[in-house]
C-alpha cells in the first residue's frame, strides 16, 4: 500500500511539473537586447529621476548597491538609494561583460565605471539578473561592488 501511494504521489508531482513546464513559454532574446537593458538603465540615471530608475526593477528585486551598505528589497528602498546616488549625476560605462541567456532570464556580469559630475570615477564589479515579466525584461537582482584594489 505504501509503495502504491508513493508511486501515485510521484506521478502526481511529475504531471504537475510537466503542466507547469508546458505553460511557460520561453521568450527568445539575444545579447543585443540584454545589452540594451543596461543602456536603458543608464539613460534612466541621466534623467535624475529615482522613480524612473526604480521602475526598471521587478517588484521583488534585490539591489545590493555600489555606494551603500544597505540591501534594498522594496521599491521605496530602491528609490531612496537612487535619490542619493543620482545627486552626483553618475554616468555608467561598461568596461567588460559576459551575458548568459536562459529561459525568460538573462545575466549580465562584468565591470563598469561610473563618472560623476565632479569628474571622480568609481570602477565596480556588477551583475544584473533580468527576468521576463509580462512583456518586458525587468531587473530581478542587481549587485554592484567597488573594486577592492586600486587600479594602476
Amino acid at each position: 500500500m505504501k509503495l502504491r501511494t508513493g508511486i501515485a504521489l510521484f506521478g502526481l508531482i511529475a504531471s504537475m511539473s510537466t503542466v507547469a513546464a508546458e505553460k511557460m513559454d520561453c521568450v527568445a532574446t539575444d545579447t543585443t537586447e540584454i545589452e540594451a537593458r543596461f543602456t536603458a538603465w543608464n539613460a534612466a540615471l541621466q534623467t535624475g529621476d529615482a522613480q524612473q530608475v526604480a521602475a526598471l526593477y521587478a517588484e521583488d528585486a534585490v539591489l545590493l548597491p555600489t555606494v551603500s551598505n544597505q540591501v534594498r528589497l522594496t521599491n521605496d528602498q530602491r528609490v531612496d538609494y537612487f535619490e542619493h546616488f543620482l545627486e552626483s549625476k553618475p554616468v555608467g560605462e561598461i568596461n567588460q561583460r559576459t551575458i548568459r541567456l536562459g529561459c525568460n532570464t538573462a545575466i549580465d556580469s562584468g565591470i563598469y565605471t561610473f563618472t560623476f559630475s565632479d569628474n571622480t570615477k568609481i570602477q565596480a564589479r556588477y551583475t544584473f539578473t533580468y527576468d521576463r515579466v509580462g512583456n518586458q525584461w525587468l531587473i530581478s537582482s542587481h549587485h554592484s561592488s567597488a573594486m577592492p584594489e586600486k587600479q594602476s
